[in-house]
């Protein structure tokens, strides 16, 4: 029992532990800005396209600037390029803060300081997962990753909720305020870490970009992984769908429809607590392949749940699966990456990870308004599992045991 639970040993390490505790606080600290965001966006405007934009002003910094931070980590002292993000996003947050005293700022204004933070947080992304190989040992690198996740699916389930409290009880500002705070404990953690020298250079600009680029198309097991990921959440990405499969199939209840979104992040706690059962086994592949397939075939099985109760069991057991499947996959990645791509690298897995979900919610809303949901869910989750097998029957590598991973 004690080897399926959690493995624990990465927090044996002081400069992991420090860091962990501060992405945690600092995660939650971001749940708690989305919310009062969201919240101040709607209430003064009323749109449901200003609300839309929200999500745009967050992601353009990620997908126009990702691939460039990506080659900036791997030129730059990868300490010294984290602490400078990591003071930027609490900068930003102060400022949002100073609504407490100034009051609330014009919503463009609003949504300009979210993309200046989405932009720090397109250079932070990258340059954590260059951290963890740099402070684990290989065997403990699963573990790491495990921990990392089940922090951040508890800021998850957690923060939503006192978010909307505070907010409630004392206004926006106080949310702002508070995620300022938080960003002080991430600093403390990367403050921990050693210095982070790489042993070559990254060409500048859009050479630096390619030279990751081709390197993630000349490998096929970090490729395949990658296109692993891109079939369970563009194919398959069940979000868009919830409230009308509700209305449909559970008469509209909306406490059926918040549970759906708990069910997939409780599977996923689940899972990562017992993470101990797949982290120690020594082929990632096939326990990536596996958890993407489970995932594709729980959703499926949602798909034709007759009552809620069968319905809430599937997601959750589709939310276990998506965290073994990402687990595994960024364990494969950092694995296979040697040290001095592992920026561009992990810019490109990042740019795949909050992407894939936007064009997948995207697509199974197109493709049920042209059918019906139930076909929209079914067709994505078969398409996911037979996407899936493609990728295991061309990827052998994937099928085979962990090389060691060249250090540069």
């Amino acid at each position: 029992m004690k080897h399926a639970l959690i493995d624990l040993r990465p927090l044996r390490v002081v400069a992991y532990r420090r860091l962990w505790i501060g992405q945690v606080l600092s995660a939650l600290g971001g749940q708690l800005t989305f919310v009062a965001v969201m919240f101040q966006v709607w209430d003064q405007t009323s749109s449901t396209a200003w609300t839309g934009a929200v999500g745009l002003a967050q992601a353009l910094p990620l997908i126009v600037l990702g691939l460039f931070a990506g080659a900036l980590v791997d030129r730059v002292e990868r300490r010294r390029i984290y602490l400078f993000t990591v003071c930027g996003q609490l900068v930003t947050a102060a400022v949002m803060a100073s609504q407490l005293v100034l009051g609330q700022v014009p919503v463009a204004m609003l949504l300009g300081l979210i993309a200046v933070q989405a932009t720090f947080g397109a250079v932070a992304g990258p340059v954590a997962r260059t951290v963890l190989p740099q402070l684990l040992s290989r065997d403990q690198l699963a573990a790491g990753i495990a921990l990392n996740r089940i922090g951040f699916q508890g800021a998850m389930l957690v923060g939503p909720a006192v978010g909307g409290l505070i907010v409630g009880a004392w206004g926006v500002g106080v949310c702002y305020l508070i995620d300022a705070f938080t960003f002080l404990a991430a600093l403390y953690g990367v403050l921990g870490l050693p210095r982070m020298r790489i042993a070559a250079t990254a060409k500048p600009g859009l050479r630096g970009v390619w030279e990751g680029l081709t390197f993630v198309a000349a490998t096929p097991v970090i490729r395949g992984a990658l296109v692993t990921d891109l079939a369970a959440t563009v194919l398959s990405m069940p979000i868009s769908l919830f409230p009308v499969i509700n209305a449909e199939r559970f008469g509209n209840n909306p406490r059926t429809l918040g549970l759906f979104l708990t069910s997939i992040a409780v599977g996923g706690v689940v899972a990562s607590l017992f993470s101990g059962t797949f982290t120690r086994l020594p082929r990632h592949g096939v326990v990536m392949l596996t958890g993407s397939a489970g995932w594709g075939i729980a959703l499926l099985l949602f798909a034709f749940s007759p009552v809620p109760w069968l319905a809430l069991a599937f997601l959750a057991l589709a939310g276990a699966a998506d965290t073994v499947a990402v687990v595994s996959r960024s364990t494969i990645v950092q694995l296979h990456t040697p040290t001095e791509l592992l920026g561009r690298v992990g810019a490109a897995e990042q740019i795949v990870g909050q992407a894939g979900p936007d064009l997948g919610n995207l697509r199974g809303g197109v493709v049920a308004s042209l059918t019906s949901p139930v076909a929209s869910l079914a067709s994505g989750a078969l398409l996911c599992v037979a996407a899936v097998a493609a990728v295991a029957a061309t990827t052998p590598g994937l099928r085979e045991s962990e090389p060691v991973r060249s250090r540069g």
